[in-house]
């Protein structure tokens, strides 16, 4: 594929195929009635969110502009979660019999617009995960903002209130965001829902314990030993044959079948460095700039003669010094021509790429032997297109 110009991302559709099979298969034997909420945040390429729900996952969306998307490629099932609802979509959704769950105290006022008895939805619950699993959450000591707080009794009062207007609660939202994703965190969540169904008595149609899960990595844990455990403690309290269990995978899914692909354009040797200049960049693969390693394999034509260097450092094509990806030590040196391909990029990458000196790039799909143009790198004319249209 050296033809192809970069840089350009590469989805491995038989990669993709085997991560969601893996999947439903652990799922399929820990919790028989489960469903998968594909995380469109992640990664909402019309092409991936198109393939998710031809594999029968629901769509889990966070906004207004993600809830159209659904609606736009006809997702038959959304889960409707986060705190960038609007009062038009979320009534929508309620009324469709959505998953809807409850984020925030101007979500129970809306219900009032609701016929009472006819509808359910689900809360999303605040806990303290960092007693459970210390220095494993995000955002550490200081504690999450999402959901309602079980230990003060704000989530008793919300699910109060949510009553008393008709509705039922159908559901538990637990999600959490930790630096480690390991199986402690699932255990809390797991725990969390049995312990509050059991103080409140509920009876629940489903408890959707969220995403975050490792996948794609042998060195990581796998899907059987995330969902053997969850199940062996749900079932202290609840039955697959009563209440589903709701996942909602983004990284584990998208982000190992994806490549990012780039070419060297210079090499720029300085008093102090070597600098490898690159048409790719850290802002398309890394857009937070966090990460202080990528999976990479260099690809270089075995007739040309190089020197072993000291130090090489991989550079992109922006003008901010600190575009620099990674280093090479005491490494053949690296020419114009040679490319460079990042591997497990496929998450958190193009719906968080800015558009800042170049527009999107290529995403082409390797499906077998055939290779298909799934979205065209921006021009002009994508980027100008806002300002060409009818004023409101």
């Amino acid at each position: 594929m050296t033809e192809i110009k970069t840089p350009y991302f590469l989805i491995d559709k038989e990669a993709l195929d085997s991560g969601v099979k893996k999947l439903r298969t652990a799922l399929a034997n820990a919790w028989p009635n489960y469903v998968i909420g594909y995380s469109y945040k992640t990664n909402s390429l019309p092409w991936v969110i198109r393939y998710f729900k031809e594999n029968g996952c629901f769509a889990e969306v966070v906004s207004d502009d993600e809830y159209y998307l659904a609606k736009a490629i006809s997702a038959e099932h959304v889960i409707y979660n986060g705190i960038a609802k609007t009062r038009d979509t979320f009534l929508e959704a309620v009324r469709n019999h959505d998953i809807v769950n409850i984020d925030s105290e101007y979500e129970i006022d809306w219900l009032d617009e609701l016929e009472k008895g006819a509808y359910s939805v689900g809360i999303r619950v605040n806990f303290d995960l960092e007693s459970k699993c210390p220095g494993q959450t995000q955002c550490g000591e200081d504690g999450e903002r999402f959901g309602f707080c079980f230990e003060n009794g704000e989530l008793k009062k919300a699910m109060d209130r949510i009553e008393s207007k008709g509705v039922r609660i159908a559901g538990l939202h637990l999600h959490k965001s930790s630096k480690t994703r390991m199986p402690d965190i699932y255990r809390a969540i797991s725990e969390a829902s049995v312990e509050i169904a059991r103080k409140y008595s509920l009876k629940l149609s489903y408890v959707d314990i969220g995403g975050g899960f490792f996948g794609g990595l042998e060195s990581k844990p796998q899907f059987p030993e995330y969902f053997d455990m969850v199940a062996g403690i749900l079932r202290q309290q609840f039955s697959p044959e009563e209440t589903a269990l709701i996942v909602e995978p983004g990284m584990a899914l998208i982000c190992a079948p994806v490549d990012y692909v780039t070419t060297v354009t210079d090499v720029k040797r300085t008093a102090r460095n070597t600098f490898v200049v690159t048409d790719g960049s850290r802002t398309q693969i890394d857009p937070l700039m966090t990460k202080t390693s990528y999976f990479h394999e260099l690809v270089m034509d075995p007739g040309r003669i190089r020197r072993t260097l000291d130090r090489q450092i991989i550079t992109g094509f922006t003008c901010m010094e600190h575009d620099r990806l990674f280093e090479l030590k005491d490494a053949e040196e690296l020419l114009p021509g040679d490319r460079i391909v990042y591997h497990k990029v496929g998450a958190y990458t193009m719906c968080l790429t800015p558009l800042f000196i170049k527009w999107f790039p290529d995403v082409y799909l390797k499906d077998g032997e055939d290779l298909i143009k799934v979205r065209s790198r921006w021009r002009t004319e994508e980027y100008t297109c806002s300002i060409c249209g009818d004023k409101e």
